[in-house]
């Protein structure tokens, strides 16, 4: 186990500037670390306000292990997903310091590494699940799970390949849909139950090199085409729930090792007796997207954890401010040179806050931005931010 810096500042290179990368680096920088923002375009989020940048294939090993082999930086963080997992093992092992772990990077990337972790290794309870290498093998292992299910790839993200299948004649589409979204070479999706939940959260877990595994309260959550479209916080839920969801988040976490801020999302399922039952769902090792709330909901944000976490900084109290809310601001149509109108609007709504986050260009459904809003209760809170993304437009500079 790394132990904690004795001093700052520090240099920390970012593999992924998109706008989670962004907050971790006005974070550190806060700290008075520099920031190297690495990604496969230029000009992304966090590059606009890193100290240094760089372009290059994410995927690509050799690159990759070379732009962090000259800059020497204290600690690697992962900001995303689709990454070259193989080179931070390689890394690591020449002694650079990779967050949370290389190995938790490379098991959280894969589906089928992290479920046979949670629910082979750890015993969580988890969706019932099968893998499927072909669309034979998809008719056969969906069939026992009941009608309908959900199919992913098994390497994915932002819910690309993801589909919910009524019937066996919906199989061979569904095949087809996660092999044109998988990343990466494999050939093998995962089938899953599909889950009438009542609630899905994340629980952000913050584990900490020398100190006691800490928890938010929790953040729900609702989804649309595998991203996150509104968050609120804290999500009313029964404590016994809570503690399952807390014991399960803290056993894979630390099964995973390292240290700084993980988002685990759970559903939560009403079962026969009338009991809530807690599902572990997935996980990621970094700043969550819906934990964009905790800009608005907490005394310390999630960036600021992730980075009190991983300099081995004391987190004396994590406490909620009360009832707050985000909602994303998606992009309709493609378009580049953009602008935006309505922002007196939607900052004329009370106790809110707009986040826009400087990304380049526009496709449909892409976030690029958030509202965040404070309340007197939950209803409120999310009224506001749902008002003021509303009235941010998104338009192509002509």
């Amino acid at each position: 186990m790394t132990p904690p810096f004795g001093s700052l500042p520090r240099t920390l290179l970012l593999l992924g500037s998109g706008e989670l990368g962004k907050e971790v680096a006005i974070a550190a920088q806060r700290l008075g670390c520099r920031v190297i923002a690495v990604d496969r375009y230029a000009g992304a989020p966090a590059m606009q306000v890193a100290d240094a940048c760089e372009v290059i294939a994410m995927t690509d090993a050799e690159a990759l292990k070379a732009v962090v082999r000259r800059h020497q930086p204290d600690l690697v963080i992962p900001e995303i997903e689709a990454l070259a997992v193989d080179a931070l093992a390689e890394l690591e092992a020449e002694g650079i310091t990779v967050i949370p772990t290389a190995r938790a990077t490379a098991v959280t990337m894969n589906r089928d590494r992290i479920r046979d972790l949670a629910a082979g290794t750890l015993g969580l309870r988890t969706a019932r699940f099968a893998y499927a290498a072909s669309a034979a093998e998809l008719a056969a292992a969906a069939a026992p799970l009941g009608w309908p299910v959900v199919v992913k790839p098994v390497m994915s993200s932002s819910g690309k390949g993801q589909s919910v299948v009524q019937d066996p004649e919906g199989i061979a589409a569904a095949w087809e849909a996660a092999r044109a979204g998988a990343r990466g070479e494999g050939a093998r999706v995962i089938v899953e139950e599909f889950l009438r939940f009542e609630l899905e959260i994340t629980l952000l877990t913050v584990k900490q090199w020398n100190g006691p595994t800490l928890f938010c309260p929790p953040i729900g959550h609702i989804q649309e085409r595998g991203d996150y479209q509104c968050s609120w916080q804290p999500a009313a839920m029964p404590d016994d729930a809570l503690a399952a969801a807390q014991a399960m988040a803290a056993a894979v976490t630390d099964n995973l090792g390292g240290a700084g801020l993980f988002g685990v999302e759970f559903f939560l399922c009403r079962r026969a007796d009338g009991e809530t039952e807690v599902v572990f769902s997935e996980l990621s090792p970094r700043p969550h997207d819906t934990g964009l709330v905790t800009l608005m909901g907490q005394n310390l944000s999630e960036f600021e954890l992730h980075l009190r976490a991983v300099l081995g900084l004391p987190i004396p109290a994590i406490r909620s401010l009360g009832p707050a809310a985000s909602r994303v601001i998606l992009a309709s149509t493609s378009a580049t040179e953009l602008h935006f109108e309505g922002l007196g609007e939607a900052l004329a709504v009370p106790d809110t806050q707009v986040l826009l986050f400087g990304k380049p260009d526009a496709r449909p459904h892409r976030r690029l931005g958030v509202a965040l809003a404070r309340g007197a209760s939950e209803a409120e809170a999310r009224q506001r931010a749902d008002g003021a993304a509303a009235a941010v437009r998104v338009v192509e500079h002509i």
